[in-house]
């Protein structure tokens, strides 16, 4: 069965670090696209970064830039974030995404909009908080 599942997850103190995890298993991640997209208790979800099937080409929102590091290892058919200098506002479910279409992951990391891409992780918890 093709899924996406990530990892990583955890409670942490504000300035803390955490490296999320997404792992694809039953197809190519090489082939795709992968966006991180997170959703705080109450809020919209909302795109972090994004990253190219090949790894070449990477993006972050304002507000994770300088802080996040996206990456990919396609040998290990994963994508991941490392997440430094975490700050309470960073706290939410945080979800991956894979597609073919490249552009439409960097769309809805841009500006969210609910309608479908390729494959969906159930989400991690991350939690800042002292």
């Amino acid at each position: 069965q093709a899924q996406l599942v990530e990892s990583g997850g955890g409670l942490v103190q504000p300035g803390g670090s955490l490296r999320l995890s997404c792992s694809a298993s039953g197809f190519a991640l090489d082939l795709y696209a992968v966006g991180w997209f997170r959703q705080a208790p109450g809020k919209e979800r909302e795109g972090v970064s994004h990253i190219g099937a090949s790894g070449g080409t990477t993006y972050y929102v304002d507000s994770v830039k300088g802080r996040f590091t996206i990456s990919r290892d396609n040998a290990a058919n994963t994508v991941y974030l490392q997440m430094n200098s975490l700050k309470p506002e960073d706290t939410g479910v945080y979800y991956c995404a894979a597609d073919l279409d490249h552009a439409k992951i960097a769309t809805l990391v841009v500006s969210w909009a609910d309608y479908g891409l390729d494959y969906w992780g159930r989400g991690t918890l991350v939690t800042v908080s002292s």
